[in-house]
């Protein structure tokens, strides 16, 4: 019988495993239910890969993300280990077969999600495989105080009523003190034996500097440090928009988002990953499976909505061990766009019912019926049709997504994407001659700055209704100037789709989720509060700043974070720079980069410079972007 070293070498071309891999597989083989705690970049897919591969049978892995399943399961069969993923949309024939190859095609490992083990049939078939290991992935998601929280896993549970001598592995990259004796519990383990790797990333600088000019910030940081980093931002808009910003600044970039195309996904990806471009601008669909040790910068544009978020996001800089940088950017209207987006994802029963209902309406449910009924959805065309606001209507939907009401693809692609072909000059000419098309016109390049550069997801409900226009008309101009060459056009078909888990008693329906509706409503206003009090701190480590929030303590400081930093600027540099720049502004108005060219200081100096005269209330910073002397 081979070692787990063995394995690890023949499989994945490792000779060493890291802390703790080796002690939780050790856990694992000696039948012990096992608690794993392992920040980003751990490795937690092979604390339960190469156990399963040392033992007869089957490992059942329990993942929430299909995107993560597949993902897995394709590097398994790359390593000709035979794998399967039970993802929503397969039909009852087609799982019946998978499970039917699972129990004689000498498979070993099952993926599902926790909502597929609410099938009664399903699990009943799982019943009767040799089960050697369930291991629960992102295992957060088992309790109500995590941020991730999905009902469904509490079900899993269940499964050590029938395998009674099978080891429980529970592996999460983050969980609070709380969290954690919270999954213990609901999964019922038995003394399980727990591996908590620190939270702490000594090699990494987290900085957090309140600036006018976040572009400009990012330029100096990127050409002095011209490795590869990630920009992270909050929505697809905002991937292009930064990624051409930086090219015009002469720094490489590309971006991802989820809406891109597979193809485009993987190209874009590529151009990064191989270091054709320094920098990738993404959003949080990025980064799942992505492990490139070399990335130097981590920059954060926006506030991110946890903490546990920011820590991973944070952590894929610097996995080489050499020093890196986490810097989280801030503009005085962040904090205020912050809350008002907590208002957005913050919802109500009577919202939740609404949408709900509207959903059932929309396809035709009648009350009493619905139970596994499959539909394509678009949710802007939903949106539109009921008045309802795009942002917290999506949030209704994964909250009842997450309660297992219905299950919902993520996959929210539009249903075309289109560029423009013909220069500017051209189109001008096109629109003289086709008047009746110009509000069409108009309203995209107004709405998609971007759609002249790259092919362009377009939501169709939005452009026709800002145009004035039925949807059809909108289609039938787009195929006229696709056919004239004006226009690259492209119909897709890969919209969200829906399943219903149960049958619709409306009201009823939503009574029995309300619990878990004002759990999660206060859950993410004490995340709010966590990321304000993480950026308002100008005095502590950021570091011991994190490892608390993670329950960690730490007697010494990080000594390179921005606060720690700003510990160790010479004061008396410091005040004749502080004396320089109220001297400054005495004469005339001045942004950050003015104030730098004249007083030739460094970047950092300045940025100390300028927040300890704002926390001072010595100068403040007017809607222009340029400071000024308090009155």
């Amino acid at each position: 019988m081979p070692t787990a070293k063995e394995i690890l070498k023949q499989y994945w071309g490792f000779d060493e495993f890291r802390e703790p891999q080796e002690a939780i597989i050790n856990s694992v083989m000696e039948s012990k239910d096992t608690f794993g705690l392992m920040p980003t970049g751990g490795g937690k897919s092979i604390c339960f890969q190469i156990p399963a591969m040392l033992m007869d049978g089957i490992c059942l892995v329990i993942s929430p993300l299909v995107a993560l399943m597949k993902d897995q399961v394709e590097n398994l069969q790359k390593r000709n280990i035979k794998a399967i993923a039970l993802t929503g949309g397969i039909n009852f024939n087609e799982t019946s077969d998978l499970l039917d190859n699972c129990l004689y095609g000498n498979y070993k490992f099952l993926y599902v999600s926790p909502e597929r083990l609410q099938n009664d049939w399903i699990l009943e078939r799982i019943k009767k495989l040799p089960i050697n290991l369930v291991a629960i992935d992102e295992a957060h998601c088992v309790s109500q105080w995590g941020h991730d929280f999905r009902p469904a896993y509490l079900k899993i549970s269940v499964l050590k009523e029938f395998f009674t001598k099978t080891p429980f592995l529970a592996l999460t990259a983050s969980a609070t003190p709380q969290v954690k004796e919270d999954v213990i519990l609901q999964l019922k383990l038995e003394n399980p034996s727990l591996f908590e790797k620190s939270f702490a990333r000594e090699n990494i600088a987290y900085m957090v500097f309140e600036i006018e000019d976040k572009l400009f910030r990012m330029e100096q940081i990127f050409k002095k440090n011209p490795q590869s980093s990630i920009v992270y931002v909050r929505n697809r808009k905002s991937c292009l928009d930064v990624a051409s910003q930086l090219e015009t600044l002469g720094i490489k970039a590309t971006f991802y988002h989820g809406g891109l195309s597979t193809k485009e996904k993987t190209k874009n990806m590529n151009l990064w990953m191989q270091e054709e471009v320094q920098v990738i601008v993404a959003t949080n669909a990025f980064g799942m499976g992505i492990d490139k040790a070399n990335v130097k910068t981590v920059i954060h544009i926006q506030l991110p909505e946890n903490i546990e978020n920011y820590y991973q996001e944070a952590g894929r800089a610097g996995r080489n061990g050499e020093k890196a940088f986490a810097v989280l950017l801030l503009s005085p209207s962040d904090i205020i766009y912050f809350e008002n987006q907590l208002s957005n994802v913050l919802l109500d029963a009577e919202f939740l019912k609404n949408v709900y209902i509207k959903i059932c309406n929309y396809f035709q449910i009648a009350y009493g019926e619905g139970i596994n009924d499959q539909f394509e959805f678009n949710l802007n065309h939903f949106c539109v049709k009921y008045n309802f606001p795009l942002i917290k209507t999506f949030n209704a939907m994964q909250f009842l997504d997450r309660q297992g009401i219905f299950s919902l693809s993520q996959e929210f692609t539009e249903k075309i994407s289109l560029q423009f072909i013909i220069s500017s000059k051209e189109l001008i000419r096109y629109t003289s001659l086709n008047p009746h098309d110009e509000e069409i016109i108009l309203n995209l390049l107004r709405t998609y700055p971007g759609i002249y550069e790259v092919q362009t997801p377009i939501n169709s409900s939005l452009i026709a209704k800002k145009a004035k226009v039925s949807e059809t008309q909108l289609h039938d101009v787009l195929k006229k100037m696709n056919e004239k060459g004006v226009i690259e056009y492209h119909a897709k078909n890969n919209d969200a789709s829906i399943i219903f888990n149960d049958i619709r008693e409306d009201e009823k329906t939503i009574n029995r989720v309300l619990k878990f509706l004002d759990k999660q409503n206060k859950l993410k206003q004490k995340h709010y509060q966590s990321v304000v009090d993480y950026i308002s701190d100008k005095k502590t480590c950021k570091s011991k700043l994190i490892l608390s929030y993670f329950g960690e303590k730490s007697s010494k400081n990080c000594g390179i974070c921005s606060n720690c930093i700003s510990k160790n600027i010479d004061n008396k540099n410091l005040k004749n720079l502080s004396k320089l720049i109220v001297q400054l502004l005495q004469k005339n108005d001045l942004d950050s980069r003015e104030i730098q060219k004249i007083s030739k200081s460094t970047a950092d100096e300045i940025i100390f410079a300028i927040q300890s005269l704002l926390e001072a209330k010595k100068i403040i910073l007017k809607s222009n972007n340029k400071y000024s002397i308090a009155n």
